[in-house]
């Protein structure tokens, strides 16, 4: 998943979040997205939303990937979120979301954003990998489970 492991550094990912909706998820996600990025954040929820309403971003096994492309964008940015508790999510297999992923891709970057998504999709099927992941103490130990996980 080495594209993927180039998208996150430490303060990209979070492994404490409490929200107990999708929208509180994706509303705190889209305001540490947008200070990343230098971007106003209602544009990233906004962005996030509106893909979620053509259908779930969850993958099951309590996996979701929100992702989305935005105009304005220069290149692709992303977050990885543990959560202290799992939330809703609408996934195919009914199970509540606690490992999130929010990608989001410049508006023309269709080919690259299919490809992050696949990359992501199979390596949060890796069973070993999300145990890895719910069990890490630290971003460090979470960011060194993406750059050494190759799906």
């Amino acid at each position: 998943m080495n594209a993927i492991a180039k998208l996150l550094t430490q303060d990209a990912i979070v492994l404490t979040a409490k929200p107990v909706t999708k929208e509180a998820l994706f509303a705190e996600a889209a305001l540490a997205l947008g200070q990343r990025l230098g971007i106003n954040s209602p544009l990233i929820e906004t962005c996030l939303q509106l893909r979620e309403q053509l259908g779930s971003t969850g993958l099951g096994q309590g996996v979701g990937i929100p992702h989305g492309r935005l105009k304005g964008l220069k290149q692709v940015a992303g977050m990885f979120y543990r959560l202290s508790t799992p939330i809703p999510f609408d996934a195919p297999d009914n199970r509540p979301v606690d490992l999130v992923f929010f990608l989001l891709v410049p508006e023309q970057s269709t080919e690259e954003h299919l490809q992050l998504l696949s990359e992501l999709a199979q390596g949060f099927s890796d069973p070993d990998f999300r145990e890895k992941l719910r069990s890490s103490t630290d971003a460090a130990e979470v960011l060194n489970l993406f750059t050494s996980n190759h799906g």
